[in-house]
């Protein structure tokens, strides 16, 4: 029997795996999708996570669509930090200030952030190699008078401050500027050379995922890591909980189960459903609070596209996003936000590069020629109403099944997006651009995040929330959740150090 098995690799399954094989414990980590190496990330194929049928698809990403919202997550070992922007910020010392377990501080979390901070080594762009979009937030900002609001972010990134980048660009052979190192959790990795492919996986091992520190200290300690089980349920017992999977095999699904003295689910998004599941459902954790699934939030992500004829924001060149403008003290209509430039990955280009990479000088001038060179996704994040519910309801036309539904009040939610879209436009328009509205969000009130936040919540007791400020499941002594769905209220900014540093915390909590 295991000591603790946990639900899920990503930052909150990785900290609690790493800190209780640091201190002895035996521990199993499930992991519903595959374990990706550097070299095997996806570019063109085996991208798609199928939730329903993981057997046919079980790539790395997965899309959940509900009326009005789009939630999408990484499947793999390493969760989120497969699929994320590699920005790692601390919430504002506010957001704490209301919806919070007592115990949960900003005070009391800031050695945590730290924490995070150090294990992931965080750095920001060197000042020789900031990408044009981060001049171009920093422009906005001057021009609309918040020229103190613009910072830096803190990136899960390698950096070579030596790189020379007028070199790299005129390179042939980009490839020929690669360094290697070890890292200092004994991990070889690279430095960033600004390919832009941050989302689908850096083929240069700059990117700091939980497969470069949290997870192989885990298993440096003994932790063991089960990739293609896909969890299906949680039974009590005297003394031990039974977890129950299906094992992806070639061909199909395995059933199987495992015990442990405690379990930690750590599943993201789909820990909501899956102890809706074992509440509603199997009914082998009946006692669940009834504020599961409740209090949901998309943590305010929102994108507006604009068009640039004077300049080439080049959304595919250096890390995805690397600068912010910080409204999240309410100084626009009252509302809680900020304001980061965006980047994306030029699947054509490294579909071509793959193809024949000895063609990449080629190719890179064809690419800046004639593709999108000048467009500036203008990103943001912001505290919406977090009053999202989801529950289980019935499958149409099967009626026996349920199936995960989403209540998500679009008229509460408007102000903050408005805010933020109209804020997209003045920047764009006051630095010579041309903003573009999503035709999703103009004519159907919809969105899509990779932000999910809340279901599981924090409280203070059952009555406010699922779990305690620990992250023990109220009404069941050795169950926990240690994940995004226990953050109580949005934040309002990229949100994995807090899940991180959340997750530091409770494992310090666990009993010996």
């Amino acid at each position: 029997m295991w000591d603790y098995v946990i639900i899920g690799s990503g930052f909150g399954g990785a900290v609690t795996a790493c800190r209780m094989a640091e201190r002895g414990h035996k521990v199993l980590v499930l992991e519903r999708g595959r374990r990706w190496r550097e070299k095997q990330f996806p570019v063109q194929k085996d991208l798609i996570y199928d939730g329903e049928h993981p057997e046919h698809l079980n790539g790395w990403i997965e899309f959940r669509a509900f009326p009005g919202m789009v939630v999408f997550q990484g499947a793999g070992v390493g969760g989120g930090s497969l699929v994320y922007a590699n920005i790692s910020t601390e919430a504002r010392p506010e957001v704490f200030d209301k919806g919070w377990p007592e115990a949960i501080t900003y005070r009391e979390l800031k050695p945590y952030y730290d924490r995070v901070a150090r294990f992931m080594n965080v750095q920001r762009v060197p000042a020789n190699q900031v990408p044009e979009r981060y001049k171009l937030v920093r422009d906005g900002a001057r021009v609309l008078n918040w020229k103190d609001r613009f910072t830096p972010l803190e990136l899960c990134v390698e950096f070579d401050p030596q790189l020379d980048l007028k070199a790299l660009r005129a390179s042939s052979n980009p490839d020929a500027f690669a360094r290697r190192f070890t890292n200092q959790h004994g991990q070889e990795v690279g430095r960033c050379l600004h390919c832009g492919n941050c989302d689908i996986g850096c083929e240069y091992g700059a990117k700091s995922t939980l497969e470069m520190n949290y997870l192989p200290v885990a298993e440096k300690y003994g932790a063991k890591i089960r990739p293609l089980h896909v969890v299906k349920g949680i039974t009590p017992g005297k003394g031990r909980y039974t977890v129950h999977f299906d094992r992806i095999v070639k061909g199909g699904l395995r059933e199987g189960s495992v015990q442990a003295r405690k379990v930690i689910v750590a599943a993201g998004f789909n820990s909501i459903e899956l102890l809706l599941r074992c509440r509603d459902h199997y009914r082998t954790l009946p006692a669940i609070s009834k504020r599961l699934g409740r209090g949901w939030s998309s943590n305010g992500d929102f994108l507006t596209p604009a068009f640039y004829f004077n300049r080439e924001p080049s959304p595919h060149d250096g890390p995805t996003i690397t600068a912010a403008i910080d409204l999240g003290d309410r100084v626009v209509d009252n509302q809680a936000f900020w304001i980061q430039d965006g980047g994306y990955p030029n699947v054509l280009l490294n579909a071509l590069r793959q193809w024949d990479r000895r063609s990449a000088k080629l190719i890179a001038g064809w690419h800046s020629n004639i593709f999108d060179r000048n467009v500036m996704p203008w990103f943001a994040q912001g505290v919406d109403a977090g009053n999202g519910k989801l529950r289980l309801d019935r499958k149409w036309p099967w009626l026996w099944q349920r199936e995960l539904k989403m209540d998500w009040p679009r008229r509460s939610n408007r102000k903050v997006f408005k805010a933020i879209s109209d804020v997209h436009h003045r920047l764009a328009k006051e630095t010579g651009g041309k903003p573009v509205d999503l035709i999703s969000w103009k004519w159907f009130d919809s969105l899509i995040t990779p932000h999910p936040l809340g279901g599981c919540s924090m409280g203070d007791g059952p009555k406010s929330g699922v779990v305690d400020d620990s992250g023990e499941v109220f009404g069941y002594p050795g169950l926990y959740v240690a994940d995004c769905s226990i953050v109580p209220t949005p934040i309002g900014r990229n949100p994995s150090r807090t899940i991180a540093a959340l997750a530091e915390r409770i494992a310090d909590k666990m009993p010996a």
